[in-house]
């Protein structure tokens, strides 16, 4: 269904800084995953709350 939606026969577009050439869809897989790293650094743990004394 979602073939349907974007074409994935294309090529892909290239970013082109200095020496590296990375793709498109690999330059925003590699910035998602450094935001949920950076998310997971800054969200609290479940259940982690700071006990104030009773």
């Amino acid at each position: 269904m979602f073939a349907a939606i974007i074409n994935l026969n294309g090529h892909a577009g290239y970013v082109h800084w200095g020496f590296i050439d990375l793709s498109v869809p690999n330059l925003i897989v590699i910035v998602a995953m450094f935001v949920v790293f950076l998310i997971a650094l800054v969200a609290p743990f479940p259940g982690h709350r700071r006990r104030g004394r009773s």
